[in-house]
């Protein structure tokens, strides 16, 4: 049962996040899972150790090899 709750949560975060991004506002997220991220982002950036590795459109980096070998398990 406690896994269910979890998951509705996260759903429910997440429409909340979509919603106030349909009405024009900018949400910064900064998520552990880069699949999740990038599906619901406009732009991501990629940070390893403190440093900033690649930054882009979203649909450039769910294309991108590295991040798709390092980040997607690709």
């Amino acid at each position: 049962m406690g896994d269910l709750v979890l998951q509705m949560f996260i759903t429910g975060i997440i429409m909340a996040m979509l919603e106030i991004n349909r009405e024009g506002e900018s949400i910064l997220l900064v998520e552990q899972n880069a699949a999740i991220a990038l599906k619901l982002a406009h732009r991501g950036y990629v940070f390893e150790t403190g440093n900033l590795v690649i930054s882009g459109d979203t649909k450039d980096l769910l294309d991108d090899q590295y991040v798709k070998r390092a980040y997607l398990g690709r």
